[in-house]
Protein backbone atom coordinates (compact mmCIF):
# COMPACT_ATOMS: atom_id res chain seq x y z
CA UNK A 1 0.00 0.00 0.00
CA UNK A 2 0.97 3.01 -1.24
CA UNK A 3 2.00 6.49 1.76
CA UNK A 4 0.14 9.20 1.40
CA UNK A 5 2.95 11.92 1.91
CA UNK A 6 0.43 14.83 1.51
CA UNK A 7 -2.34 13.46 4.31
CA UNK A 8 1.12 13.07 6.45
CA UNK A 9 2.14 16.89 5.73
CA UNK A 10 -0.98 18.16 5.57
CA UNK A 11 -1.23 16.44 9.59
CA UNK A 12 2.13 18.15 10.22
CA UNK A 13 1.64 21.60 8.90
CA UNK A 14 -1.98 21.30 11.37
CA UNK A 15 -0.58 20.49 14.46
CA UNK A 16 3.07 21.74 14.40
CA UNK A 17 1.66 24.30 16.95
CA UNK A 18 -1.20 22.75 18.17
CA UNK A 19 -1.91 19.25 20.04
CA UNK A 20 -4.39 16.89 18.88
CA UNK A 21 -6.53 15.52 21.73
CA UNK A 22 -6.38 11.97 20.71
CA UNK A 23 -2.67 11.69 21.57
CA UNK A 24 -1.06 12.41 25.23
CA UNK A 25 0.74 15.32 24.90
CA UNK A 26 4.74 14.43 25.71
CA UNK A 27 6.34 17.58 26.37
CA UNK A 28 6.90 17.65 29.77
CA UNK A 29 7.77 13.83 30.49
CA UNK A 30 10.80 13.69 28.17
CA UNK A 31 9.65 15.33 24.71
CA UNK A 32 7.03 15.03 22.35
CA UNK A 33 8.89 14.77 18.82
CA UNK A 34 8.59 11.06 17.99
CA UNK A 35 5.08 10.91 19.38
CA UNK A 36 4.03 13.80 16.63
CA UNK A 37 6.11 12.09 14.11
CA UNK A 38 4.22 8.61 14.63
CA UNK A 39 0.82 11.04 14.29
CA UNK A 40 2.32 12.27 10.75
CA UNK A 41 3.23 8.69 9.46
CA UNK A 42 -0.37 7.50 11.13
CA UNK A 43 -1.75 9.89 8.77
CA UNK A 44 -0.04 8.99 5.68
CA UNK A 45 -0.68 5.50 6.83
CA UNK A 46 -3.80 5.01 7.87
CA UNK A 47 -3.12 1.65 10.18
CA UNK A 48 -0.78 1.06 13.18
CA UNK A 49 1.48 -2.33 14.11
CA UNK A 50 -0.47 -4.13 17.15
CA UNK A 51 2.34 -6.52 18.02
CA UNK A 52 3.06 -6.58 21.91
CA UNK A 53 6.26 -4.99 22.55
CA UNK A 54 7.89 -4.55 18.97
CA UNK A 55 4.89 -3.04 17.13
CA UNK A 56 3.99 0.34 16.95
CA UNK A 57 0.50 1.31 18.18
CA UNK A 58 -1.45 4.17 20.51
CA UNK A 59 -3.98 3.59 22.33
CA UNK A 60 -3.65 5.39 25.54
CA UNK A 61 -0.61 6.95 27.22
CA UNK A 62 -0.48 3.76 29.50
CA UNK A 63 -1.17 1.40 26.09
CA UNK A 64 1.38 2.03 23.80
CA UNK A 65 4.63 0.63 21.52
CA UNK A 66 7.71 1.91 22.76
CA UNK A 67 8.11 2.23 19.10
CA UNK A 68 5.18 5.64 19.18
CA UNK A 69 7.26 7.29 21.39
CA UNK A 70 11.01 6.36 21.60
CA UNK A 71 13.19 7.81 18.69
CA UNK A 72 15.49 4.68 18.51
CA UNK A 73 12.36 2.31 18.56
CA UNK A 74 10.94 4.09 16.08
CA UNK A 75 13.97 3.97 14.04
CA UNK A 76 14.27 -0.19 14.80
CA UNK A 77 10.50 -0.34 14.09
CA UNK A 78 10.62 2.05 10.37
CA UNK A 79 13.56 -0.04 9.77
CA UNK A 80 12.71 -4.03 10.37
CA UNK A 81 8.97 -4.24 10.12
CA UNK A 82 7.70 -6.65 8.73
CA UNK A 83 4.26 -6.35 9.25
CA UNK A 84 1.64 -3.63 9.25
CA UNK A 85 2.29 -0.37 9.39
CA UNK A 86 5.14 2.01 7.77
CA UNK A 87 8.19 1.04 6.63
CA UNK A 88 11.50 3.06 5.39
CA UNK A 89 14.92 2.49 4.60
CA UNK A 90 17.68 4.78 5.83
CA UNK A 91 18.68 6.99 2.99
CA UNK A 92 21.08 10.69 2.24
CA UNK A 93 19.73 13.80 2.10
CA UNK A 94 19.05 13.54 -1.26
CA UNK A 95 16.87 11.10 -1.33
CA UNK A 96 14.03 11.88 1.30
CA UNK A 97 10.48 13.10 0.48
CA UNK A 98 7.83 15.18 2.22
CA UNK A 99 6.63 12.74 4.62
CA UNK A 100 9.90 11.21 5.66
CA UNK A 101 11.45 11.39 9.50
CA UNK A 102 14.97 12.93 9.92
CA UNK A 103 16.40 12.00 13.14
CA UNK A 104 19.30 14.11 14.91
CA UNK A 105 21.93 13.50 17.13
CA UNK A 106 23.27 16.82 19.05
CA UNK A 107 26.09 14.56 20.92
CA UNK A 108 27.28 12.24 17.62
CA UNK A 109 26.26 9.16 19.67
CA UNK A 110 22.69 9.24 21.02
CA UNK A 111 19.84 10.45 18.48
CA UNK A 112 17.04 12.76 20.35
CA UNK A 113 14.70 14.34 17.94
CA UNK A 114 12.42 12.97 14.89
CA UNK A 115 11.31 15.87 12.94
CA UNK A 116 9.14 15.75 10.05
CA UNK A 117 10.05 16.73 6.27
CA UNK A 118 7.78 18.82 4.91
CA UNK A 119 9.62 20.18 2.24
CA UNK A 120 13.12 19.19 0.70
CA UNK A 121 13.87 22.25 -1.92
CA UNK A 122 17.13 21.34 -2.77
CA UNK A 123 18.03 18.79 -0.57
CA UNK A 124 20.72 20.58 1.13
CA UNK A 125 20.46 21.55 5.09
CA UNK A 126 18.87 25.32 4.20
CA UNK A 127 16.53 23.58 2.22
CA UNK A 128 14.93 20.72 4.17
CA UNK A 129 12.08 22.33 6.17
CA UNK A 130 10.65 20.30 9.18
CA UNK A 131 8.22 20.23 11.30
CA UNK A 132 8.20 19.10 14.62
CA UNK A 133 7.26 19.36 18.33
CA UNK A 134 8.81 19.63 22.05
CA UNK A 135 10.05 22.33 20.42
CA UNK A 136 7.31 23.54 18.24
CA UNK A 137 8.15 24.35 14.39
CA UNK A 138 6.88 24.43 11.22
CA UNK A 139 8.99 24.83 7.64
CA UNK A 140 12.42 25.23 10.17
CA UNK A 141 15.28 24.63 7.97
CA UNK A 142 17.18 21.87 8.64
CA UNK A 143 20.46 23.46 9.17
CA UNK A 144 18.92 25.67 12.03
CA UNK A 145 19.49 22.54 14.14
CA UNK A 146 22.61 22.12 15.97
CA UNK A 147 23.55 18.59 15.23
CA UNK A 148 25.82 16.49 14.69
CA UNK A 149 24.62 14.11 13.02
CA UNK A 150 21.33 12.80 11.19
CA UNK A 151 19.18 9.68 9.29
CA UNK A 152 17.09 10.38 7.08
CA UNK A 153 14.18 7.95 7.27
CA UNK A 154 12.51 7.35 3.87
CA UNK A 155 9.10 5.82 3.87
CA UNK A 156 8.92 3.44 1.40
CA UNK A 157 5.87 1.50 1.61
CA UNK A 158 2.88 0.68 4.15
CA UNK A 159 2.27 -3.14 5.03
CA UNK A 160 -1.09 -4.44 5.57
Amino acid sequence: MAYNRSAAVAYAHKWAFGRNPEFYDFSDIGGDCTNFASQVLLAGSGIMNYTPILGWYYISLNNRAPAWTGVNELYRFLTTNGGAGPKAEEVSLYDIEPGDIIQLSFNGRDFAHSPVVVETGAHTPSTVLLAAHTNDSDMRPLATYMYQEIRCLHITDIGE
